[in-house]
């Protein structure tokens, strides 16, 4: 019907269950008015065996229904794995189920599709009846009825919903029946190549005896299953709770009102009676269309007509044989070829002929199943009428077990199917958080189950858990981290940015982080690689003193190097004992951690001239143009005609020295005397600068 996910209940902060239909649901506008109709009949029902409807809704084009989150197994789940149960756990759960029937049928609710897939059992044990309402839904919907989805679950339909005449409480009655028929006995009391074979089986055939396939089965305890499984709803249990009540008696040991009935009833050698006579073809047109109310009251009117009608002819020849006295000589009959026959049409014929008929399957795999292969005696025999003829009627190719394939791969369940004679049938995938991705998790016919060579078996097999969990690949590098992804099933896609932290080309971080879950139905993950830390403008440290070139180096992440290496700066670019070179320099790109080399300035080396005999004013041009200062510290006598007075005649640094640009030159400037006066010349108090 659709997929059932766990959910929170945002506003109670509860978990939940919510069921979203299949779309082909949502098409049929009959099926969703029934749905939303019964779904509130079934939101009313409140009882600790039945589990609780919140709410139902749409979702654009999706329907869903919000109900109790049950932990648990199935019924189905639990048979397939334990096999029969011991008959008094059996009656337990099934008095638990008539109790949740009794209360949906006191509110005029009928389930209609009472399964062990429907019927859950709790850890602790207690049994939950799951979804009232659909089935009713389901059962009503022509679209549905057309697809066969109804005749889905004939092994548990009631004779009456085979034939498409209405179902009410004691079809429940009846399902609930072949239920514990199946956990008493391991296996379903019809099975068949079809689910028209197996409906045709509930209303014409009677079940093998439970005390036959399980000796523990009390005669107490099969006489409550035959008698909820009586082909006339007339004759079974008329509701669920005098079912209930008479397992409860079965379990306190006291004998069932039904064990005690067929005590009272039994005859001796008196034979059960035929079960209605409705062939395969009728069984199949009934299932294929279901009829209206009014259509199927005239039925039953006719069916009931015609089967007075058919009891006053069997009167009248029981009492013209009576009347007409006995004959020394038997009257004899042939026995007619009936092989290839429908049973019906065998037992007509063989009785038109004066014969008693019985049946006895075998299995054929020319004749079809449901079809005379013989008769014994065999046809051309003489008998006298009255006599037994045994109609040997075909069950349909011999069957076998279907081999166990759940936790196989596909390839090796496909190998298995076929070297069992079977053949591969229907593919389903489905999620699973159990089973692993590419094993089966159930299989159709279910293991152990006998089908006919050929019999397709479908398989489902898991796609893993519906959530998958993002692996942590930060720090790894960027092929490691995509390869990683895509072969835990992740669709990846990669974007870099700089990071100051992870080196490039390695992983940053993924969107959904690591450790979080992300849907199979859109597993993308958007993995972020490192380009290493983001460039930036190397700054400008010319002029700054060494302090504060470190400092801004610190706070910019660089490395300050400092060259041992000088830089020869002239005195007009202030540079001395300052940053005056850089490498790399200003406004280069570069990143954090990387290094820059300055070096300090530091002021040129000139040689000093030879400034002697030139004047004090051709001093200083000369020492101007060079970086240095001309200092004048005194006078020297000199003779008058020696032609130096007013001229250099000393200097220190000497000519040729190595003096630092910006440095100072002193001189003496000589002064001429007459020749008859010696003079001497002090310095003066005052120092002449000439400031280049």
């Amino acid at each position: 019907m659709g997929d059932v996910f766990e959910a929170e209940d945002q506003l109670l902060g509860r978990k939940v269950a919510v069921k979203v239909l299949h779309p082909q649901f949502a098409r049929d506008e009959a099926f969703v008015s029934r749905f939303r109709r019964e779904a509130q009949a079934a939101a009313n029902l409140n009882h600790p065996n039945i589990v609780s409807i919140y709410d139902w809704g749409q979702f654009e084009d999706s329907y869903y229904m919000v109900m109790e989150l049950i932990h648990g197994k199935t019924l189905r789940e639990v048979r397939k794995t334990e096999g029969a149960l011991l008959p008094r756990r059996a009656a337990e759960i099934v008095v638990e189920t008539a109790a949740a029937l009794t209360v949906a049928h006191e509110a005029g609710v009928f389930h209609r599709d009472i399964k062990p897939g429907n019927i859950m059992l709790t850890p602790n044990g207690s049994v939950k009846v799951t979804d009232f309402g659909i089935a009713r839904a389901l059962d009503d919907s022509e679209e549905l009825t057309r697809t066969g989805a109804v005749i889905g679950t004939a092994t548990y339909f009631s004779p009456e919903q085979a034939q498409g005449l209405p179902a009410d409480a004691r079809s429940d009655v009846y399902s609930l029946g072949v239920v514990l028929y199946e956990l008493l006995s391991g296996r379903p009391p019809f099975q068949g190549e079809s689910p028209v074979a197996v409906a045709y089986q509930h209303v014409s055939e009677w079940a093998t005896p439970i005390s036959s396939l399980n000796p523990d089965v009390s005669a107490e305890l099969e006489s409550i299953v035959d008698r909820a499984m009586e082909k006339d709803p007339a004759a079974r249990y008329q509701t669920a709770a005098d079912m209930r009540n008479d397992l409860l008696r079965y379990l306190r040991g006291e004998t069932p009102a039904a064990a005690a009935a067929t005590q009272a009833t039994e005859v001796a050698a008196a034979p059960p009676p035929p079960p209605p006579t409705v062939t395969p073809d009728e069984t199949a047109r009934h299932m294929e269309t279901l009829p209206q109310e009014e259509t199927s009251s005239s039925t039953s009117y006719v069916v009931a007509i015609v089967g007075l009608i058919a009891l006053l002819a069997v009167g009248l020849f029981l009492l013209t044989r009576l009347l007409g006295g006995g004959s020394d000589t038997p009257e004899m009959a042939v026995v007619p070829q009936v092989a290839n026959l429908s049973l019906t049409d065998a037992f007509e014929d063989l009785q038109e002929r004066g014969f008693r008929v019985s049946q006895r399957e075998q299995p054929s795999s020319t004749i079809s199943a449901g079809f005379v292969i013989d008769t014994d005696p065999p046809a051309g025999t003489q008998l006298e009428k009255g006599s037994t003829v045994t109609v040997l009627l075909s069950s349909g190719p011999q069957r076998f077990p279907i081999p166990p394939l759940q936790g196989l791969t596909l390839e090796a369940a496909r190998t298995l199917i076929e070297e069992q004679g079977f053949i591969l049938g229907n593919v389903s995938q489905s999620f699973s958080d159990r089973v692993e991705e590419g094993l089966v998790i159930d299989q159709e016919p279910d293991a152990g189950d006998d089908a006919a060579p050929g019999t397709p078996v479908d398989l489902e097999i898991s796609s893993g858990p519906f959530a998958l969990t993002v692996p942590n690949v930060a720090g790894v590098t960027r092929d490691e981290a995509v390869a990683s992804l895509e072969a835990g099933g992740f669709i990846t896609t990669v974007e870099e940015e700089f990071s100051d932290e992870v080196l490039e080309g390695f992983v940053i971080r993924t969107l959904p982080a690591g450790g979080q879950l992300v849907g199979r139905d859109n597993p993308e993950v958007t993995v972020f690689v490192s380009l290493g830390p983001e460039p930036f403008a190397i700054p400008d440290f010319t002029g700054l003193t060494l302090e504060q070139a470190q400092q801004i180096a610190a706070e910019s992440g660089l490395e300050l190097i400092i060259d041992g290496a000088t830089v020869e700066v002239s005195l007009a670019s202030g540079l001395a004992g300052l940053v005056a070179q850089q490498e790399p320099v200003p406004g280069t790109e570069v990143t954090l951690n990387d290094a820059v080399r300055v070096r300090l300035g530091t002021l040129r080396i000139v040689e000093v001239p030879n400034l002697s005999q030139l004047t004090q004013a051709q001093a200083e041009e000369v020492l101007l143009g060079m970086g240095l200062e001309l200092v004048v510290v005194g006078t020297v006598p000199v003779d008058l005609d020696s032609g130096l007075d007013g001229l250099i005649v000393g200097q220190d640094p000497a000519p040729g020295a190595q003096v630092e640009e910006g440095g100072s030159v002193t001189v003496q400037i000589g002064a001429a005397t007459p020749p008859s006066t010696t003079t001497t010349t002090q310095p003066p108090d005052t120092t002449t600068t000439t400031t280049p």
